[in-house]
């Protein structure tokens, strides 16, 4: 068991084809706390609301900004938009005025949709490898925030916050987030602790990726002759990609080689039923996801009554029975006293439950230097 001491998880981002991992790209919210770009209850602009009566949640990943501006109270819904350019990553990691520049204006394009005397009482930002990357957010966001938008309230999460908050509230608990990689990510309320999220070449056991490149090492198996391979993963790969002895050349000189291999996964996932290679990669996937969540999942002193909450995210499954249920074997054989529950939300989601608890202090997650900074606090 790991306690999270800064690595980012922007591992667990899938990008391969129909497996987009956590990040949404669109504008409409599943959360039960947003219903997409209009407001429409009572409060729509104009009818009076009151100042300070918002809170901003943004979610910056691989995709793009997604933002979001709620009311106070999650029973209404929020304005969205989308910024769909990421933010830059260079020498000096996160840049923060890339993503200032496209966010100001997106947040007084809905504080104007708002009404007037619209303000923001508190934002939580959550963003793919703030962890490690974030010291340029962290050192100049919550200022630049407090002068443009008069917001003294703020959190910097990384995303692996933002979704565990997103799926699971301010409970104790763990959430495995699958996507080109995996990562899994805990807390008893006093700590975090994380398992993987290392990269495709450290970990990502079990993700998209990991799958992806152990269907094709399989395909070039039967390619050779060699045991272990499968002539229908083979198949499926010369339909994908062209000829099996034309795969290194496409995919050694690509800088998205994660994404390419974790591509091959769904094709993986179609196999399982009739061949038993394939099926045999998925049991072994699920074996890993649920070794990352035992190292995570509180004790049982931590947990609820009726054991400890754990939650799936992540486009990786969406691959479905052919994953879930060997996952759900290896879960009650590793993790007795896991109880694996529905996603409430995304991490944009997540970001807004976060804003409302700073807004209301009432934040019971655990602060930390860079999983989730909050000035003043950490």
């Amino acid at each position: 068991m790991t306690d999270m001491t800064g690595a980012d998880s922007t591992g667990a981002d899938m990008t391969g084809a129909d497996m987009t991992g956590s990040d949404m790209t669109g504008s409409d919210m599943t959360g039960s706390d947003m219903t997409g770009s209009d407001m429409t209850g009572s409060d729509s602009p104009g009818s009076g609301m009151t100042r300070d009566a918002f809170v901003l949640g943004v979610d910056s990943g691989g995709s793009g900004l997604r933002v979001a501006l709620g009311p106070r109270d999650a029973g209404r819904p929020a304005f969205t938009t989308v910024c769909a350019e990421p933010v830059r990553t260079g020498a000096d990691g996160i840049d923060a005025g890339h993503l200032l520049e496209q966010l100001l204006p997106a947040v007084h394009r809905l504080l104007a949709q708002a009404g007037t005397g619209a303000t923001v009482a508190a934002v939580a930002i959550g963003a793919a490898g703030m962890a490690t990357l974030g010291d340029q957010l962290r050192a100049r966001l919550p200022g630049a925030l407090a002068d443009a938008l008069g917001v003294r309230r703020s959190a910097l999460a990384a995303d692996a916050v933002t979704a565990y908050a997103g799926a699971l509230g301010q409970r104790p608990g763990a959430v495995v987030a699958g996507g080109t990689g995996m990562i899994a990510l805990g807390t008893d309320l006093t700590t975090w602790r994380r398992a993987d999220g290392w990269g495709h070449l450290l970990g990502d056991s079990g993700g998209g990726a990991w799958i992806g490149r152990a269907g094709l090492d399989a395909a070039m198996r039967a390619h050779d002759g060699r045991r272990g391979g499968s002539p229908v993963l083979l198949e499926r790969a010369e339909a994908v990609f062209g000829p099996a002895t034309g795969l290194p050349g496409l995919l050694y000189p690509r800088t998205d080689r994660p994404a390419l291999l974790a591509s091959f996964a769904p094709e993986v996932g179609a196999c399982a039923a009739g061949d038993e290679v394939a099926a045999g990669i998925l049991r072994d996937a699920a074996a890993h996801i649920a070794e990352a969540a035992a190292a995570v999942c509180p004790g049982p002193a931590d947990s609820r009554p009726d054991g400890c909450e754990v939650a799936l995210t992540g486009g990786l499954f969406r691959m479905g029975e052919p994953l879930l249920g060997p996952l759900r074997g290896e879960l009650a054989q590793q993790v007795p006293q896991a109880r694996v529950v529905p996603a409430e939300g995304d991490p944009l989601h997540g970001a807004l439950r976060i804003a409302r608890a700073l807004a209301g202090g009432r934040l019971r997650l655990p602060p930390h230097p860079t999983l989730l900074f909050v000035p003043g606090v950490t």
